[in-house]
């Protein structure tokens, strides 16, 4: 048995040589960070910014400059808003790797999570911003140069798919192999789902009305239900397995014989 198997000794006896925290009270204030920054991103993004439910593709350079025009406002308060919180994503890519360390399945997965995701929000938020602010910051541009940002920052933001991918890929395969119970495996099947939104997502590069364009039912909306789904659950689960741990629980501790 290890220092770091050892079970916490009586009252007055020496303290084991692993370091006990007074509690995890930082796994608390990750976690809150990570509900609070997707209400924020939801209300950024959907009710200011109006990307979702996004706007038709179906329209010419001089509808996407008018949308702007009757968007301005929201787009320029949502979207500051976001960049200012956006290191928030960042937040909640480390709690979901802070557990997937706990896995069985092994660190390195955790690593691949958190790089593909950190990697992912570029083109899959940040770019959508840039994009859209830089169409409000000056609007007597022509409405070429706005039509152009119009579509970059949907395409962007809907249709970034690899990285995500790759993502949820490693997530779900962690929660198969892991024998901690971390997280139960069902949730690895919703996450399979999410893999599956994201390859029907490609094709809104090539739709430009109908199912299958950003704003279509097989693409966006479909998309929208599994992934609300997604992280209701991941939500719930991330509480439990915080709620778990106890002051007495290591840093990233694995018990012998899972690996």
């Amino acid at each position: 048995m290890t220092d770091t198997d050892a079970a916490p000794t009586e009252e007055g006896a020496d303290e084991p040589a692993s370091p006990k925290r007074a509690g995890k009270r930082e796994v608390w204030l990750v976690y809150w960070a990570f509900t609070v920054f997707y209400t924020a991103l939801s209300v950024g993004i959907c009710l200011l910014g109006r990307a979702t439910p996004p706007p038709r593709p179906d329209v010419t350079g001089l509808q996407a400059a008018a949308w702007f025009d009757k968007h301005h406002l929201g787009i320029q308060v949502g979207f500051v808003f976001l960049l200012v919180i956006a290191g928030g994503a960042a937040i909640s890519n480390g709690i979901i790797g802070y557990f997937m360390k706990r896995m069985s399945s092994g660190k390195m997965l955790a690593y691949a999570y958190i790089a593909t995701m950190g990697v992912g929000a570029v083109p899959g938020f940040q770019v959508l911003l840039v994009c859209w602010l830089t169409a409000t910051f000056r609007p007597d541009r022509s409405p070429d140069i706005l039509y152009l940002l119009y579509d970059l920052g949907m395409l962007s933001y809907n249709g970034s798919l690899g990285c995500f991918t790759a993502a949820y890929t490693v997530l779900a395969i962690a929660v198969f192999y892991d024998r901690n119970r971390i997280f139960p495996k069902w949730f690895a099947y919703v996450t399979v789902w999410q893999i599956v939104t994201e390859i029907l997502a490609s094709q809104m590069w090539l739709h430009h009305s109908g199912a299958f364009a950003w704003n279509g039912m097989i693409t966006l909306y479909i998309a929208i239900v599994i992934f609300g789904l997604w992280i209701v659950c991941l939500l719930a689960l991330l509480r439990k397995a915080a709620e778990r741990e106890t002051a007495h629980t290591p840093a990233l501790y694995e018990p012998e014989g899972t690996r």
